[in-house]
């Protein structure tokens, strides 16, 4: 423990809930702490149409001190109704995969780019993604995990700040470095579960891309 990370423990247990020093805020909270607020704030949130149609903010669940965090594009119908990320049957081929190696979903973290179903499906609008982005990015800053997995283009391209039309094709399975919240995470780009479930050709793939994004979060040796 660093000697920051003792004088904030020891605010906390004294009942601070931040201290200021200078122009630095330092929190007391921990991450989790962190996380729930934001979630609520995400509940709450009206920043783009989405939430007229909405039935649930699908923030995202799993453990917030993972080293491996899924990204997604959007909720589905599923998703929406139970406020819960991919639990249709792309997520539970996702769960399947995961079970492969012996990894429980409630160890990863899995989130989407946008909280709330676009109506019948469609893709997620750039006013839509670029409303949502700060949770994501502040999820990201929280859970501080080591290896983000991208599932699917929408999800790649937001987080690599990539040109529009990417292909998911050109990029999938590549390793990126990128600095996000102060810190350096390596990013996978890989097809959606949704589209292995019309293209069964792709599953070696996303395998090969989930066994090594699980290797550099520690999850097999």
């Amino acid at each position: 423990m660093t000697q920051l990370e003792k004088l904030i423990e020891f605010l906390n247990l004294i009942g601070y809930d931040e201290v200021r020093i200078g122009e630095v805020q330092l929190s007391a909270k921990d991450p989790v702490s962190l996380l729930k607020e934001l979630e609520e704030e995400a509940k709450k949130c009206c920043k783009c149409r989405l939430c007229k149609t909405r039935n649930n903010v699908v923030f995202g669940e799993g453990d917030p001190r993972t080293n491996l965090m899924f990204v997604g594009e959007a909720p589905g119908e599923q998703e929406d109704l139970q406020g819960r990320p991919f639990v249709g049957r792309a997520g539970q081929l996702l769960t399947k995969f995961l079970n492969l190696y012996g990894v429980s979903r409630d160890k990863v973290y899995i989130t989407n780019v946008v909280k709330c179903r676009p109506p019948n499906n469609r893709d997620p609008a750039p006013d839509e993604i670029k409303a949502c982005y700060p949770f994501l990015e502040k999820q990201i800053e929280l859970i501080a995990p080591k290896v983000i997995l991208c599932l699917g283009a929408f999800a790649a391209r937001t987080i690599l700040n990539l040109p529009e039309k990417t292909p998911i094709s050109r990029i999938r399975g590549k390793e990126h470095r990128v600095e996000i919240g102060g810190r350096e995470v390596i990013v996978i780009p890989t097809f959606h579960p949704a589209y292995l479930l019309r293209n069964r050709r792709g599953e070696p793939e996303f395998q090969k891309d989930l066994e090594n994004a699980l290797r550099i979060a520690g999850f097999l040796k």
